[in-house]
């Protein structure tokens, strides 16, 4: 009874996958959206993106206000935009500068405009991460629990309701990957087509290819390069995914070319589905410097003029001028970031992030009342500790889960994590700033790394490839799946009520002084 009570509710998940994946996004809006404006103020690098946010919208470049001119930043403006879009729609107010302007949609708290699009696009994010993983695993139900988990996690619940760039990298980042699993599908599916159309995939030259034209050009490829250029945008350190996300392109090819029969896939990959690498990573470039438009349309932009072109004059070449100021002011902020070794209290290595070592608080007050002698009001980037100390076993397991099964999602959600954490381990060697936040874009990955295990844990050993994770063939089969689907079930609920335990440490509600201090489970490291 219960066995087929458990198939049916999958059945109609998977039959109603759009109406699942809306339960789980409102539930991720309404946890981001609900009391945004809380804490009151700018809270931690709030008072750098938000100002600079609005310079953005008001000067096209971000602007020092107190001084008058165009402000010093180390970081693409792209993140900075989408906050100025927040401001712009729902208002800005700046006591300390007297500026105080409506919103053009609507107007209503500052801390809600340029916390707005952060909050917009977490919860775009679980939604991207839901199809993804329903895409990658052909299973709603995991599908689901990857948004899910991405929810109700609170690192990310913390950076969708604070005006800091990681959770827009974390966006562009997980887009770029879902366009390139679609490229993958859709890559596959013009190989089938040719194959049922007579296609002799072993003759020569455009005769054991698929037909070409614009309707068959790699579209989502394209697409990936796009929202790579946005990623790198926002964050310079989305291009430690670029060579991950290159190779995945070739390999994906190469698997699809031999699947089909390709007599050299190897050779006829590096003919065919290079060139079209190469005009994503032009895309991606392109995009990147459309995102300067600001600085490089106007004069009023920091170092815009600050060097000449060599042998010309910038009235001459104003083209070749902007973009040569443009290289100056890279090269500035990249000696900027490679001497960034000052000490900081909530400062962590990579080593640590996992471990929930050293999390990052935004805010903090014993002013609120609570009705208790003392009280305390945080808001603290922490990861649901639950979930975040699953991590590194579901990553063991993947490796293991990946080399006996020869699954390709094993292999690319462990490079795209990798991708997000390994470098940072490089620079720690120079003794190089960091914070736990840096680990944003990794973060759906783990979460992917997880929903796969749970995966496995529910199903028997099964096919691989492009087939649901694990199957179900007989009567013991199904008795696993049970009691892994109960097992994988009460973890879900696990993590969720972890969440809730935390949650007012996450949002910044007002706490009795004991009800915060029992939250502090690392106290030595978490205060």
């Amino acid at each position: 009874m219960v066995r087929r009570r458990l198939a049916t509710v999958e059945a109609r998940l998977d039959g109603r996958s759009w109406l699942a994946t809306a339960v789980v996004v409102a539930i991720a809006a309404i946890i981001r959206f609900a009391n945004l404006s809380h804490p009151p103020g700018k809270i931690f690098d709030e008072i750098y993106y938000a100002r600079d946010a609005w310079g953005l919208v008001d000067k096209g470049v971000e602007w020092n206000y107190k001084d008058g001119g165009p402000s010093y930043v180390v970081h693409p403006p792209l993140g900075k935009w989408l906050i100025g879009f927040g401001e712009w729609a729902f208002g800005y107010a700046d006591a300390e500068h007297g500026i105080s302007v409506p919103g053009h949609l609507w107007t209503t708290s500052p801390e809600f405009g340029w916390r707005f699009s952060a909050a917009l696009l977490g919860t775009l994010s679980v939604l991207l991460l839901v199809r993804i993983g329903r895409r990658m695993f052909r299973s709603t139900v995991l599908g689901c629990a990857a948004g899910l988990l991405l929810a109700v996690d609170g690192f990310h619940l913390v950076l969708s309701r604070t005006a800091l760039l990681d959770i827009f990298l974390l966006f562009f980042v997980l887009a770029a990957f879902g366009a390139l699993v679609l490229d993958r599908d859709a890559t596959r599916r013009r190989w089938a087509r040719a194959l049922e159309a007579g296609l002799d995939p072993t003759a020569r030259g455009r005769a054991g290819r698929p037909p070409g034209g614009w309707r068959n050009w790699p579209w989502w490829r394209l697409a990936t390069g796009v929202l790579l250029g946005c990623a790198f945008a926002v964050k310079w350190s989305a291009l430690f995914f670029v060579p991950a996300f290159a190779l995945l392109m070739f390999l994906w090819d190469v698997g699809a070319r031999r699947s089909a029969g390709v007599r050299r896939p190897w050779r006829d990959t590096l003919l065919d589905g290079v060139p079209w690498m190469v005009l994503a990573g032009f895309l991606m470039a392109v995009t990147y410097v459309a995102t300067w438009s600001g600085w490089l349309l106007g004069q009023d932009g920091y170092y815009r003029l600050a060097e000449r072109y060599p042998g010309a004059d910038l009235s001459d070449t104003p083209v070749v001028g902007a973009l040569w100021n443009l290289v100056q002011y890279h090269q500035a902020a990249l000696g900027f970031h490679n001497q960034l070794d000052d000490p900081h209290k909530y400062q962590s290595w990579p080593w640590q992030w996992l471990l929930l070592g050293r999390p990052v608080a935004f805010h903090w007050t014993g002013d609120g009342a609570c009705g208790a002698p003392s009280c305390a009001e945080e808001v603290l980037l922490l990861g649901t500790p639950l979930l975040w100390w699953s991590f590194l076993p579901a990553l063991v397991a993947l490796v293991w889960l990946g080399l006996a099964r020869r699954d390709w999602r094993a292999g690319a959600i462990l490079l795209c994590a990798a991708m997000g954490l390994l470098p940072w381990f490089w620079f720690a060697l120079d003794g190089r700033t960091m914070f736990s936040f840096y680990a944003a874009p990794a973060l759906p990955f783990l979460v992917l790394a997880v929903v796969y295990v749970l995966g496995a844990i529910a199903s028997p050993a099964g096919p691989s490839g492009d087939r649901p994770v694990g199957g179900v063939h007989d009567e013991a089969s199904r008795d696993r799946r049970l009691i892994g689907s109960v097992i994988a079930g009460a973890y879900v609920v696990l993590v969720v009520l972890c969440f809730a335990y935390f949650y007012p440490i996450f949002v910044g509600q007002v706490l009795p002084y004991a009800d915060w201090s029992a939250r502090m489970w690392l106290d030595g490291r978490w205060i």
